[in-house]
């Protein structure tokens, strides 16, 4: 047989090649056939995130599969490329954390799984099941993909997870994790620990503690008696409690909320970061605090005390005085103070910390057996090393360049294990050195946790180097051989950030298998050698001075190391081995562990939708109903039943439940016969979040409950009443979308009782928006019905029904009423009204009947009201009614511009509506003929500032009242409105209505009006704009309780929002009592803040119902008037700013004649009687005094001003001095250190800004001699407030300059404050208590100025622990 060489180079026979190519032809026919097939199919995208490792958290597994596979292959699939076993997770949606988990086994395909094909993402989570981890599939298996999660087969970065992914970066952040994500524990073994806010640094210290054999034993080894301490505050019980956590449980993460409550700390200490040195100290002192009288007690200074010396030794007798000190840590110094170099390792550091410096010069030692000042030598010597050893790198430093705190990032290298032996002898001290040394030692003297123990003065040491001081110890003191003083590195605690902020996290060597570990909250991982090297901080190249500017912020902070002993280091007690109390607190917490598990399992397949119910007496409620998903609709009603408390209102079998749209208030569907049916299958699975809400419906005794099909509308019927103008409440009515207009008229006959035949439905397809259905043949559908609809319904036979819709009064009576907002009017204290206008009504109203009784018995209660006026305005009213002439009355009745057409209530309404303005006019024309009128009402009201003490109050814009200049407010028509009975007018429509029946003009602004701030409520010929409009208004007595109005002074207005401002004046004009000019009007707005409202021009559209106005009496403003706040400027009070009055300037008056307006008022409110000679006015920003105004200046002209302006009164005690705007106003003040006081303000008026004439001045009102007079200038807001402890030194006393005007004084207006001293008085000499009382003096009086404290403590919190459960606050703290 002829043989071939195959592709192993391995021969076959020629028969055997033919028939192996035959088939591996048909292979690759049907490979592409199945491939061509799986084109046409639509292809579904899924990216999964696996949620069940730290290192797996941030990637994600993409599946392009066909539409038809089915959920069980899907399992495969991914099981495959995760590596893990199929069956041992779940997979849920990506988009919610609740949902329930996708069915392991189910045949269903994705297409049917609501996954979305063609491109479209589906993301999907890989959680655990059933709170355990996935399991990972053996290699010999087959299952790991090549892609996999081994970590031997990708490299990962280990370090402080960042927000992007990317390495490096710096602040405090916890790194973003699902909820699943923490459920089982790492593959590591260890739990990590969750993150508050910005408890890195704690998480780090924990974990350490936790990894320390030595420290985790003792505190096992401590029972708590919970008959001597409250649990909750006992700090050791909640570490031991912490401790079994980490040790025993499955989650991945666990809460350190337990620990940081027996603290004493709130939430808000979340969010403060610390120094995790910081916290080592103060978290030992508060465990010493509560181990006192225990086996524990001493248990800190064992493991981590050690003993120094510290010492001085003459140089030339070689006496030495000395004091042993204790320590829990050692701070290295990073780089030496004023040095351009950085030491390289943790070994060059320590040598540095005990090279003794040489005292010398003026720094020479008193040596006591020479008797003299002598060179000696300073240092410090180890004498003990604890168990324990605790290194503190301080990268933490102040820059005095920038004085700002800095981080310094130099590399400085450490080893894994450390000698100390060089470091117990220094150097042979019997023969003195003269050489000069660092001064390390002394920078760091005074750096270590030390209490003093003896300061005995001897020739030699009274204790050998290298010997124990262990007083605890059984065994008695012996020489440690310096072989047995080699240490091993077991934590590294790193910092990642700058000195303003970072995250902090732990690399652990554990001492069970050696692995290093990286211990970053919630996630624990493997690390190497490597990683622990990128600690070292700096960068590659030289350690020049600025290298740490361009290092890596991420580097080693502290440094925990263990002394190698093997009779002393222990190992981890194990679980078997527990103390009995440790194994009854294992027990207790696992048994929470799974009723917490068994809790999330229930929440897992428990649905929580929105419930809301009509309650027969409660109105409309609304709940959240949360129901198994297998528990039945009967059973989730009876709990709805419960939950909105029906129980004695209605029985249970008169309610159900129903599918129900909120936004839409539209009743989808019920639920007949379905009552045995699971609520998952119901509502669609378990989900966080539902696209509709169930409603709880409740029926009478005697009802029958209609059935609710899907894809039926519902329609909320409005029945319109002509005769009676009234619209009744809604009736529901259910129809489909194809029903024609004609049988939704016979559906709506039958549910309303009302002919079909005569009937008019007007639909409202949005607000205000409608339309008459009035094609017979025309399907619901195609006049744009939707879920929710609203219509109002007319049967009557007037002949309304033969005018276009939009003259009849079907339409105007709908327009009326989807443009009638409810207002609530509280009226000034003082309402006078006039007895002839509220006759004038009366008479005008007593033949009227019909839908106008109501008003004419409404306009006796305003009666009523008008009537409890003040004596003072209503003797003023009487005055000017008698001096009214019959002329007047005429021209009242002959001022109305209304037209009329017929209507069966035509003339009472026209009667109404006339004797309303003619009561308007005829007080407006009887005051306006008063020669005092201007300011008869001026001073009737409190000021803005007084009612809200805030200078927040100011006009009205264009954001606050939304201007209506279109086509949409016909107020101004050209045309006159056409009056109707019920007070509306033809022109009155929305501009999607009226498009084609009128072409409005638009409004336009009036520049000058603009600028003014306001509109004039008055046309070029003096007319009032307010008389050629009239749209709906009705007022009636206030009835409602409100404790914050006065129901007596309060009025209802219904009143069609498209009124301007000034026919809304005008008609309110009857209830206040005087003119629209004579009072204004003001918006409450939340927390009773009022903003005035002055454009006339605009309508009321932004308001809406039971919005609150407030009338106050006082002058309205004019065109190029300006309302303008007076506050009385107090130098030397300790409110310098006092407000006194509101006043008007107008454009183009004086200052004189601003004063000339202005003093009378100030005299009849303020009762200040002053002399225009001796008062200015000056300008006011915020709090402090500026510009001075002279009399001559003219407002708009020299002086800018704008609406609600502020200006200063200044009382003088002369004359005015300041006569040219050339001249300067300084305020000036003594500093008199000989009795720490302050003298008052005085005033210097300078000719020029020459630094010269201002010493001047000064020494000749004080009499300083002028080489001895020192000045500075004052800082903040006037009057530039300082402590008497700081004023001395604090301010930039007597600057070199020549100028007022330049740098560092910039005094170039009126108003600058100056302080002044005598160079030859000397601070007084205070005592500590004296300099405590006054300081305390100073706070309170800063404080109550609102002026900075610069010697409050920093803004930084301190770290506190309290062992009472939590700090005791100061009731006079603020």
């Amino acid at each position: 047989m002829e043989m071939v060489p195959s592709e192993e180079n391995q021969f076959v026979p020629k028969e055997g090649l033919f028939w192996s190519c035959r088939q591996s032809v048909i292979d690759e026919i049907k490979r592409i056939s199945q491939i061509h097939n799986a084109a046409e199919e639509p292809r579904v995208l899924c990216i999964i995130q696996d949620t069940t490792r730290a290192r797996t958290v941030n990637e994600r597994l993409t599946l392009n599969l066909p539409a038809s596979t089915t959920l069980s292959k899907l399992y495969e699939d991914v099981a495959h490329k995760a590596g893990y076993v199929n069956g041992s997770f779940d997979l849920t949606w990506g988009n919610t954390q609740n949902m329930a988990p996708l069915e392991h086994n189910s045949e269903m395909s994705l297409s049917d799984s609501s996954f979305e094909p063609d491109g479209k993402k589906n993301f999907l989570q890989l959680t655990d099941k059933d709170g355990e981890q996935p399991q990972i599939a053996s290699d010999e298996s087959g299952t790991a993909d090549s892609s996999g999660l081994d970590d031997s087969s990708q490299e990962r970065f280990i370090g402080p997870l960042q927000r992007d992914g990317s390495a490096g970066g710096s602040g405090d952040y916890s790194p973003s994790y699902s909820y699943s994500s923490i459920l089982s524990k790492s593959e590591t073994g260890y739990v990590g620990l969750v993150n508050q806010a910005m408890t890195c640094y704690l998480n780090s210290l924990l974990q350490t503690l936790f990894m320390t054999p030595e420290f985790r034993n003792a505190l096992y080894n401590w029972e708590f008696e919970e008959s001597e301490e409250d649990p909750v505050t006992s700090i050791p019980y909640q570490l031991q409690r912490l401790f079994v956590l980490l040790q025993t449980s499955k989650k991945r993460a666990i809460e350190t909320t337990d620990v940081t409550r027996s603290f004493g700390w709130d939430s808000s200490e979340a969010w403060q970061q610390h120094d995790v040195q910081e916290l080592c100290r103060v978290m030992f002192d508060a465990l010493e605090q509560k181990w006192k009288q225990t086996e524990q007690a001493d248990l800190i200074n064992q493991l981590y005390q050690g003993k120094l010396k510290d010492y001085v030794r003459c140089l030339e007798c070689g006496y030495e005085s000395w004091r042993i000190d204790t320590y829990l840590d050692i701070p290295l110094v990073i780089r030496p103070f004023g040095a351009s170099q950085a030491y390289g390792s943790v070994e060059e550091a320590l040598q540095a910390f005990i090279q003794p410096e040489t005292l010398d010069g003026p720094n020479q030692y008193f040596c006591e057996r020479c008797k003299k000042k002598c060179d000696a030598r300073k240092g410090l010597r180890f004498l003990h090393f604890p168990y324990l050893l605790t290194l503190q790198l301080k990268r933490f430093d102040f820059d005095y360049t920038t004085m700002h705190r800095i981080k310094l990032n130099d590399r400085m290298t450490f080893p894994e294990e450390l000698d100390m032996s060089p470091f117990i002898d220094v150097e042979d001290e019997k023969s003195p050195q003269t050489e000069s040394c660092t001064d390390s030692g002394a920078e760091n003297e005074g750096s270590c946790h030390s209490d003093q123990m003896s300061n005995d003065f001897s020739t030699d040491d009274c204790v050998d180097e290298g010997i124990c001081l262990d007083s605890t110890s059984s065994t008695e003191r012996a020489l440690k051989p310096k072989s047995l003083l080699t240490f091993e590195l077991f934590s590294v605690m790193v910092h990642s950030g700058s000195a303003a902020g970072g995250h902090y996290y732990a690399y652990i060597k554990s001492f069970s298998d050696g692995q290093w570990y990286s211990f970053n909250d919630q996630h624990v991982s493997k690390i190497t050698q490597d990683d622990i090297r990128k600690t070292y901080g700096g960068s590659s190249g030289s350690r020049g001075y600025y290298s740490s500017a361009f290092a890596s912020s991420t580097n080693a902070y502290m440094l925990i190391y263990r002394l190698k002993d093997p009779s002393r280091n222990s190992r981890f007690l194990a679980v078997e081995d527990f103390p009995e109390h440790i194994k009854s607190l294992v027990q207790k917490e696992k048994e929470s562990e799974e009723q917490e598990k068994r809790q999330r399992e229930i929440e897992r397949n428990t649905c929580k939708i929105k419930l809301f119910c009509v309650h027969p007496l409660k109105m409309m409620m609304e709940s959240k109903l949360e129901v198994h998903k297998d528990k039945t609709l009967r059973e989730a009603t009876e709990m709805a039943y419960k939950l909105m408390e029906l129980e004695g209102v209605v029985t249970l079998d008169c309610c159900r439940l129903v599918k129900y749209d909120e936004f839409h208030e539209y009743l989808e569907r019920s639920y007949e016969g379905e009552e045995d049916t699971p609520m998952g299958l119901l509502l669609g699975g378990v989900k966080s979040s539902y696209m509709f809400d169930l409603l709880l419906e409740t029926r009478r005794s005697d009802q029958v409950f209609q059935p609710y099909k899907p894809g039926e509308v519902m329609v909320k019927v409005h029945v319109v009443d002509l005769k009676t103008e009234t619209i009744a409440l809604p009736i529901s009515v259910r129809a489909y979308l194809n029903q024609s207009i004609t049988e939704f008229k016979q559906l709506i006959a039958q549910a309303t009782g009302l002919s079909a035949e005569t009937m008019r439905v007007v639909l409202e397809r949005c607000y205000n928006d409608l339309r008459l259905l009035n094609v017979p043949n025309k399907t619901l559908k195609a006049e744009g019905f939707f879920r929710s609809n609203k219509v109002f319904v007319e049967s009557s036979v007037l002949t309304d029904h033969q005018v276009p819709f939009t003259d009849s009064l079907l339409w105007k009576l709908l327009d009326r009423h989807g443009n009638t907002i409810r207002l609530l009017v509280l009226l000034p204290e003082q309402s006078p009204g006039t007895l002839a206008s509220r006759t004038l009504c009366q008479k005008a109203g007593e033949d009227s009947d019909g839908p106008f009784e109501g008003l004419k018995g409404n306009r006796k209660s305003v009666e009523a009201i008008l009537e409890e006026s003040t004596e003072k305005l209503k003797n003023l009213s009487l005055q000017l009614q008698q001096g009214s002439s019959a002329s007047d009355s005429q021209k009242s009745s002959d001022t109305s511009d209304f037209e009329h057409i017929e209507s069966p209530t035509q003339e009472a309404d026209s009667n109404s509506s006339l004797c309303v303005a003619a009561d308007s006019r005829e007080l407006e024309n009887r005051i306006s003929g008063s020669s005092d009128t201007e300011n008869q009402f001026v001073c009737e009201e409190r000021s803005d500032s007084e009612v809200n003490n805030d200078r927040s109050t100011s006009s009205v814009d264009s954001d606050i009242l939304s201007s209506s200049h279109s086509s949409d407010t016909l107020c101004n028509a050209d045309s006159g409105p056409i009056q109707l009975a019920n007070g509306l007018d033809s022109h009155s429509i929305t501009s999607s209505r009226r498009s084609k029946a009128h072409e409005g003009k638009k409004e336009t602004w009036d520049t000058a009006e603009e600028d003014s701030g306001t509109d004039s409520e008055y046309d070029d010929n003096g007319k009032s704009k307010a008389e050629a409009q009239y749209l709906y208004f009705r007022a009636e007595p206030y009835s409602q309780d409100d404790a914050s109005w006065d129901t007596h002074k309060c009025l209802v207005v219904h009143v069609d929002k498209r009124i301007t401002l000034a026919a809304f004046k005008q008609n309110l004009e009857p209830y206040v009592g005087v003119p629209s000019s004579q009072f204004k009007v003001f918006r409450v707005y939340a927390n009773n803040q009022e903003f005035e409202s002055v454009r006339l021009n605009e309508t009321l559209s932004s308001f809406s119902d039971d919005n609150k106005i407030t009338i106050r009496l006082g002058r309205a403003l004019k065109k190029g008037e300006y309302r303008v706040k007076v506050f009385q400027l107090l130098v030397n009070e300790p409110e310098p700013c006092k407000f006194l009055v509101d006043t008007v300037f107008a454009k183009g008056m004086t200052v004189r004649q601003s004063k000339e307006e202005l003093l009378p008022q100030l005299k009849e409110q303020c009762k200040l009687d002053l002399s225009i000679d001796r008062v200015r006015l000056r300008k006011k920003t915020w709090k402090n005094p500026g510009t001075v105004f002279l009399d001559y200046h003219v407002y708009e002209e020299d002086i800018s001003i704008s609406s609600n302006w502020e200006v200063f009164l200044e009382v003088l005690d002369d004359s005015e001095k300041m006569k040219s705007m050339s001249q300067l106003a300084i305020l000036t003040r003594k500093w008199n250190p000989a009795t720490m006081k302050l003298g008052p303000f005085q005033e210097a008026i300078l000719e020029s800004s020459s630094v010269e004439e201002l010493k001047e001045k000064l020494s000749e009102m004080s009499d300083i001699p002028l080489e001895n007079l020192e000045f500075a200038k004052g800082r903040g807001t006037f009057p530039c407030d300082i402590s008497v402890l700081e004023i001395h030194q604090d301010l930039d006393w007597n600057p070199k300059v020549s100028t007022l005007n330049v740098w560092p004084l910039y005094i170039c207006d009126d108003g600058a404050v100056v302080f002044y001293r005598d160079s030859r008085d000397e601070p007084l000499e205070l005592s500590e208590d004296e300099r405590n009382e006054l300081m305390k003096k100073e706070s309170s009086r800063l404080l109550k100025t609102g002026h900075r404290v610069s010697y409050s403590p920093r803004k930084e919190k301190a770290l506190k622990i309290y062992l009472d459960g939590g700090p005791v606050r100061d009731p006079g703290q603020d």
